[in-house]
């Protein structure tokens, strides 16, 4: 899969919030952005959520540091995020 600055992060446990996930993730590099992808109907985390780095260089050492690692008692996994195609 081709490395871009975004990261797909898989195994959130459900009390995960935003801050937690971006606070995890800020020692590997500059954290742009990060979201939890919340439930529409009941408002619940889905438990996945991404990360987004100011560099591709950034996002690679994250997932490399990242993935498998126990977080919040869960262990997660972290890929690079494939961009949807723009319709």
């Amino acid at each position: 899969m081709e490395a871009t600055k975004k990261l797909f992060v898989g195994g959130i446990s459900w009390g995960l919030s935003w801050q937690d996930l971006k606070d995890a993730f800020k020692e590997h590099g500059e954290v742009v952005h990060a979201k939890i992808i919340m439930d529409r109907e009941t408002g619940k985390s889905r438990g996945f959520g991404f990360v987004e780095f100011e560099t591709v260089e950034d996002a690679s050492k994250a997932k490399e540091a990242m993935d498998g690692v126990e977080l919040d008692g869960r262990s997660i996994k972290v890929d690079f995020a494939e961009e949807k195609p723009q319709a």
